[in-house]
């Protein structure tokens, strides 16, 4: 069987842990039997990222910029105790916090969804996709353990030497503090972004804040997306029979919950963090989700939205039987394959994402699955199996 040919290649960025060796798993059975694999390599493991004093987190980024479509394998952000074990220069940064600075973009996650994995919240009906704006928050914060009893101001000082000083507050004693920012341009990149991909997908849009709160920085936020909306996308929404909104983070909680799905929740970068995740579990699965970086400029990298799996890993380590659940990062290179078709014009690179996709649900809704889903599912008659068995399941299918 002759190979499918790519002309240009992805930006391939190789992770941590177990996804790691998944990825390795999935390149070898489902990828390179089938396509001509062109690839820049890029390795993001915690060590080499350590050795390079992260400069090949960056280097990935700019490849990003030049070829256009980047896979991610998920890594580790080091905490204290990733520290001792690598035996760390520095706490390095998140990798994907590093990425998605550089490359400016939007963070688009939905969850997979496949026939007996029913979601845990009745009335849903269709995905919910999460859109995480990339870009500051908490993930670009600065932060001072206080020591003691002291002043803490809040101070910008203008080129021109004019400052604005604010009180944060008067401690009588130890605390904490943290300085947030975010730049009109990156809300300004993440608001057309969200507009942009409502009406390719034909979706509703909604954004939430806590304005009455925050009324000068998630107030900014809405207003940025108010006036970008009806300066440059009403009438374009109106046409394609689709709606924005904006509404308080807690009532589109509430509002969410209530839903059938089929929309895009635009939520600033901590908000998306942490509902991708709870819609993902609610759908069936941290490791059934797509995630893609989409940035204004066009560039595209996709990754799974989930960790490295730590706990797996230690157990393939102690030569121990694993079930981890690969199809978030088989659907990361499938996403990634489909983009570089589509740029391209390669349409049986395009054919062969969208085989491998439904190769990997026929699977799952044929009975062969991984232990995570077969803890959850409808079917009856369930094969749970391994890690390698799983993906094996797939390239038989898939052939």
């Amino acid at each position: 069987m002759s190979k499918i040919q790519m002309t240009t290649p992805l930006v391939e960025m190789d992770g941590d842990e177990m996804t790691r060796i998944l990825w390795k798993m999935i390149k070898e059975e489902l990828l390179l039997p089938f396509i001509d694999l062109k690839t820049e390599y890029y390795d993001l493991g915690l060590e080499h990222r350590n050795e390079t004093n992260d400069q090949v987190t960056f280097d990935s980024a700019e490849a990003t910029k030049k070829y256009g479509v980047a896979v991610k394998c998920a890594t580790i952000t080091p905490n204290a105790a990733r520290m001792d074990e690598y035996n760390l220069k520095e706490m390095w940064k998140s990798p994907n916090g590093t990425i998605r600075a550089i490359l400016d973009g939007t963070v688009f996650r939905a969850p997979i969804t496949v026939k007996g994995i029913e979601p845990t919240v009745s009335k849903w009906k269709k995905p919910i996709t999460i859109a995480r704006h990339a870009y500051g928050d908490v993930y670009k914060g600065v932060e001072i353990k206080v020591p003691g009893a002291g002043k803490a101001e809040l101070v910008f000082t203008g080129e021109d030497g004019t400052q604005i000083r604010e009180t944060i507050h008067d401690f009588d004693g130890p605390g904490v503090i943290q300085g947030m920012h975010n730049i009109d341009k990156s809300i300004e990149s993440f608001a057309r972004s969200c507009f942009t991909y409502a009406l390719d997908t034909k979706q509703d849009l909604w954004f939430a804040t806590k304005d009455t709160i925050s009324k000068k920085y998630d107030h900014t936020f809405k207003d940025i997306f108010q006036e970008i909306y009806d300066a440059e996308y009403a009438a374009k929404f109106e046409a394609a029979g689709i709606e924005y909104f904006y509404t308080l983070i807690d009532d589109a909680v509430a509002r969410v919950m209530k839903s059938e799905g089929g929309f895009i929740w635009a939520c600033k970068n901590y908000d998306g963090d942490v509902m991708s995740d709870m819609i993902s579990s609610a759908f069936g699965s941290l490791a059934m989700m797509t995630s893609v970086l989409v940035s204004p400029k066009g560039y595209y990298e996709y990754e799974a939205a989930h960790g490295t799996v730590q706990r797996h890993y230690y157990k393939y380590l102690k030569g121990e039987e694993t079930s981890t659940n690969s199809v978030a990062t088989i659907f990361a290179w499938t996403g990634a394959l489909r983009k570089r078709g589509e740029i391209d014009g390669n349409k049986e690179l395009m054919e062969f994402a969208d085989k491998l996709e439904k190769a990997t649900l026929d699977t799952i809704e044929s009975g062969t699955m991984t232990k995570d889903l077969a803890l959850i599912t409808t079917l009856e008659n369930v094969n749970a199996v391994n890690s390698e068995g799983f993906i094996k399941a797939i390239a038989e299918r898939l052939k």
